[in-house]
C-alpha cells in the first residue's frame, strides 16, 4: 500500500499532473489539476480517476484517506509500493 499527499487544483483547463512539489511543512507532494469543480465530491472523483488511470490500478484501488475537503489530500493506493507508485508518476 502506497501512501501520496497531493495538492489539489479543481477548475483546470484540463486534467494532469504538474509534478513534485512541497508544501509548507517542506513535505514533497503531488500537484494535480482537475477540470471538475469542487461540488458534490466531482473533483475528488476525478482526482481518483486520474491518479487510478496514470498508475494502471483500478479506481478502487484509490481511496481519499484524509483531506476530502481540503485541497491537500493523503491518498492511498492499494496493490503498490510507495517506490512503485513513485516510479510509474516520475516515468510520466
Amino acid at each position: 500500500m502506497a501512501s501520496l499527499a497531493v495538492r489539489l487544483t479543481p477548475g483546470a483547463a484540463a486534467d494532469r499532473i504538474d509534478g513534485w512539489g512541497t508544501d509548507a511543512d517542506g513535505r514533497p507532494v503531488l500537484k494535480v489539476r482537475v477540470r471538475a469543480r469542487p461540488v458534490g465530491g466531482e473533483a475528488n472523483d476525478a482526482l481518483v480517476r486520474l491518479l487510478a488511470k496514470t498508475l494502471g490500478v483500478g479506481r478502487s484501488a484509490v481511496t481519499i484517506d484524509r483531506g476530502g475537503q481540503s485541497r491537500t489530500k493523503m491518498v492511498r493506493i492499494d496493490g503498490l509500493s510507495n517506490d512503485e507508485m513513485r516510479t510509474r508518476i516520475t516515468g510520466l
